[in-house]
């Protein structure tokens, strides 16, 4: 195994300094709100222990009541303004919870209303740090308008030509965005795994990076995305990573989920961003934190204090 060791980006170097052309921004295109839906004004809450926990489209609701065992009505309230969907009272603990939703998760598989079954759990809470309602199938967080947590990293080369960084083009035999770009490693936050350690985990399992080169991802803070989609409300709120990574080091896809990697010069990256839409939505976002952070979109373009604003829009807890 390679001794890998990068020094981590502290300081911003002389060519980093430089901000990217306005001409080539589009400033429509490049801000969070104008590429994020964050209304709910048509959802219907989903209520646990009087707290919303989730939005839900309201066709999902129907479907939901149709369990009664498990679903209630919720009716509007001081909070809620609308009627919302609660759990069954005879539900109490987080496992009871847990073992009735998985019941009725696997009916909406068998109906093919939830597809793109992981097998993987996410945690249905209002903040990261609490312990959770109930825990859920990841393939059906968008249906619950539930928040969902994931890690995101910048994997970056800092060398004569300038700032780079490693893109990844996903399988097109992905369920889900097949073939758009990504990052070089990213990946939704599991219950029972703390950041850093799914941070190891994804590096390994998705671009063959070793370990102890992985272990030196400098947590940078962390963005929110949200948009409506047809199937529900995606609430994401991501931990961003930057990962310097040596000149010659050459990522290796491993899991089948990416197709390749293309180390591209950052004004590609950004050029990517702002005229295409290429790059997966959510990573749109860190990558955009990441050119702030690096002095490649300055105060003297317009919007930029809207897209500082936009960047953590949402409920970042």
């Amino acid at each position: 195994m390679h001794g890998w060791h990068c020094r981590p980006c502290t300081h911003i170097s002389s060519h980093l300094g430089r901000s990217l052309p306005t001409n080539r921004l589009d400033r429509t295109k490049l801000s969070p709100k104008s590429r994020q839906d964050r209304s709910t004004t048509d959802l219907q809450p989903l209520v646990v222990d009087q707290s919303t926990v989730g939005y839900l489209l309201p066709a999902f609701a129907s479907k939901l009541l149709g369990y009664k065992d498990v679903f209630q009505p919720h009716p509007a309230s001081t909070g809620s303004h609308k009627d919302g969907v609660t759990l069954a009272k005879h539900l109490q603990t987080s496992e009871a919870r847990t073992a009735a939703v998985a019941g009725v998760l696997q009916s909406l598989r068998s109906e093919g209303v939830i597809t793109g079954w992981r097998d993987e759990l996410y945690p249905v809470t209002n903040t990261f740090d609490a312990d959770p309602a109930f825990l859920v199938e990841r393939a059906a967080a968008v249906h619950f308008g539930i928040k969902a947590y994931g890690v995101h990293i910048n994997g970056y080369v800092e060398g004569p030509n300038g700032l780079e960084m490693w893109i990844a083009r996903r399988s097109k035999q992905k369920q889900t965005w097949p073939g758009k770009l990504d990052h070089i490693v990213a990946g939704g936050q599991p219950h029972g795994v703390n950041p850093m350690e799914n941070v190891v985990k994804e590096c390994g399992e998705e671009a063959s990076i070793p370990a102890d080169l992985a272990r030196q991802a400098v947590p940078v803070g962390g963005v929110t995305f949200q948009a409506l989609y047809p199937n529900g409300l995606k609430r994401d709120v991501l931990f961003a990573f930057d990962l310097q990574l040596p000149a010659d080091f050459i990522p290796e896809p491993q899991d089948g989920e990416v197709e390749s990697f293309e180390r591209m010069p950052i004004e590609k990256v950004a050029s990517l961003i702002s005229d295409t839409e290429e790059i997966k939505e959510n990573c749109n976002i860190i990558i955009l934190d990441f050119l702030i952070r690096h002095g490649l979109i300055s105060p003297d373009q317009p919007g930029y204090l809207q897209l500082l604003a936009g960047l953590r829009a949402g409920d970042c807890s």
